[in-house]
């Protein structure tokens, strides 16, 4: 797993439009799992543009501090297989 915000953000430079599922924390042991396109990286934060039919709003964003504290896993989809990049 990266150690640093900019190894994170590297990580995820080079994964940019490729499919990504997301898996957030929502508190009181509820987890959220979201489906997409990694669409846009920036210095604190990138973005998601979401599935249409799996989703009521077209894209989320998430620090990558979040990543980095756990509160976000993030894997990739390859012909669907699921390939776990930053993850536990």
């Amino acid at each position: 797993m990266p150690k640093s915000i900019g190894d994170i953000k590297n990580s995820l430079d080079c994964q940019l439009g490729n499919r990504i599922v997301l898996k957030a924390n929502g508190g009181r042991k509820k987890t959220i799992e979201r489906c997409g396109v990694l669409t846009e990286t920036y210095p604190s934060v990138f973005v998601v543009e979401l599935d249409p039919e799996k989703h009521n709003f077209e894209r989320v964003s998430y620090t990558y501090a979040d990543v980095l504290t756990e509160n976000v896993k993030v894997s990739f989809v390859e012909d669907e297989l699921q390939q776990e990049v930053i993850a536990h």
